[in-house]
């Protein structure tokens, strides 16, 4: 691909002369690029479903572990994701990262093989799926330097809309191709569901991934493009810049998975304080190197004085971080709740976690542009408002749910309403996710806008280890319903801040 020597989307004729087609034509490759690097990221949520059907010897705390350490990764690659392209190139920091993905697919699909893998292995092969999840910031913020400001909205939304389906599609496409001998003798033995004596094929579920990305990388390699601002460095320096900066990352992400599969029973609150040891680990590790990033994060520090960039953090952690959490969690939680009779036999009419875990992203996905849209027309803070009152609802109603299935002698009949209570949290986060992004470029002056956003979003991300880690602890203690009682409360919390600081009459700032 040609080397840009100069770009201005904002010359009308520049944009109308090939601009336009070159910024089309870098989002064609970014957005399955993003899709796939969801889908390695989250496949964990049902991968650990079927090891627990076919008999890996693992109990269902150490599954939500994987998940939750998977989870953990993918928010603290975010960090340095987050400036990585104005340092590196995007062309270059997308083909690499998207290439990235094969260690976790491959790595997954070989462990996957056999049921004698050691749990040490899976949760390293969780830290390295966390590149999936990192990628995001800086697909994003790629994305963003191609387009027109009038034309930036459209075309971040549907590289993060699109990429968010990527949980969903993967939530779809997994199971659909465990049931056959998709890559041969290659794949190995198909493993056994005691109870039906189904043959499955566990690790197609991470091996379907590793085609797919490798093509897309390499697509990405030839097809994409780094900015003339972005490529006055070699190749070979921007990609050693990329590996390095995720080193960084992966070694903070190692250091908190290594802990909690050291020492598993920690207590919740020892957990959840893992998510600020990953957060300082990584940022303390970036602060050492010198020159440009050095620059670059002393001029993002500054939003951390700013009181609004705290409360916007909470907010998000609501909507997006209730998004990604209950994501990786949905599946396995199907399979906890429902999977068993009362009296602690299996239940032979148990719903199949793969036939419904897709439908929640789905719609948290594809209801996100039109939170965006509504506040547009409504305010922000007023969709926000509302979608916060939609989350609680859903909550209260989940733990209401979960209470009726334990209790009774077939929880199966308290399914349905399980799944619509779940699917009312979907669809509340999914429109607070696109109304509380509407507001930060409202709260915050151009210059810090960019910086909130990313943080927000890396932090953000770490709901996809609170959740599941906090469903881990309360399933363990018999007291599922406790967890989402605490989800209900936090959302309250949220639901005053934003109408205190942003809805109300009199609000300190109108968004």
């Amino acid at each position: 691909m040609a080397k840009l020597t100069e770009w201005k989307p904002e010359d009308a004729q520049f944009w109308a002369a090939g601009g336009s087609k070159i910024a089309w034509r870098n989002l064609t490759f970014s957005v399955p690029s993003l899709l796939c690097a969801f889908s390695v990221w989250m496949f964990w949520s049902i991968l650990t479903v079927k090891m627990k059907e076919v008999g890996f010897p693992f109990s269902d705390a150490q599954l939500f572990t994987i998940i939750s350490i998977a989870g953990l990764s993918g928010a603290t690659l975010r960090i340095p994701n987050s400036f990585m392209v104005a340092l590196a190139g995007g062309r270059n920091v997308v083909a690499v990262t998207t290439l990235m993905l094969l260690a976790a697919a491959l790595g997954a699909g070989i462990a996957l093989q056999d049921k004698n893998t050691p749990f040490a292995t899976f949760a390293i092969l969780a830290v390295l799926s966390g590149v999936g999840g990192g990628n995001f910031s800086s697909s994003m913020s790629n994305i963003n330097g191609f387009f027109p400001r009038r034309l930036s909205g459209l075309a971040l939304g549907l590289n993060a809309g699109i990429g968010n389906l990527g949980v969903s599609v993967m939530q779809f496409l997994v199971p659909a191709v465990m049931g056959m001998a998709l890559f041969g003798g290659l794949a190995g033995a198909p493993h056994v569901v005691a109870a039906t004596q189904k043959l499955v094929y566990v690790q197609n579920g991470a091996l379907v991934w590793a085609p797919l990305v490798l093509v897309l990388g390499l697509a990405s390699w030839f097809k994409m493009n780094n900015l003339p601002a972005q490529d006055s460095e070699p190749t070979s320096a921007a990609i050693g810049k990329i590996l390095g900066l995720h080193a960084l990352a992966f070694a903070a992400a190692g250091l908190v998975a290594w802990i909690l599969v050291r020492y598993p029973k920690l207590t919740l609150g020892a957990q959840l304080g893992l998510v600020l040891l990953a957060i300082l680990v990584c940022l303390g590790l970036l602060k050492l190197l010198p020159g440009k990033i050095k620059t670059s994060l002393d001029k993002q520090f500054s939003i951390f004085g700013m009181k609004h960039t705290w409360i916007m953090t909470l907010l998000y952690i609501m909507t997006f971080g209730s998004f990604i959490g209950y994501s990786a969690a949905f599946p396995l939680l199907i399979k906890v709740v429902f999977g068993k009779l009362a009296g602690g036999t299996i239940n032979p009419n148990a719903p199949n976690p793969a036939v419904f875990a897709f439908l929640g992203p789905l719609v948290g996905s594809l209801i996100r542009p039109i939170g965006g849209w509504l506040s547009d027309k409504l305010r922000g803070s007023v969709v926000t408002q509302w979608s916060t009152v939609i989350q609680i609802v859903g909550a209260l109603l989940v733990a209401h749910f979960v209470l009726k299935a334990q209790a009774a002698p077939d929880p199966t009949i308290f399914f349905k309403p399980f799944l619509f209570s779940f699917l009312l949290l979907f669809l509340g986060s999914g429109i607070g996710n696109g109304s509380t992004f509407q507001m930060v470029p409202f709260i915050f002056e151009p210059q810090f806008a960019g910086p909130v956003l990313g943080w927000t979003g890396a932090v953000a991300a770490y709901g996809s280890y609170v959740i599941p880690t906090v469903f881990k602890t309360q399933v363990a203690a018999g007291k599922v319903e406790y967890a989402l009682y605490g989800f209900a409360a936090f959302y309250v919390i949220c639901l005053c801040l934003n109408w205190w600081y942003y809805a109300r009459k009199g609000a300190e700032v109108k968004c």
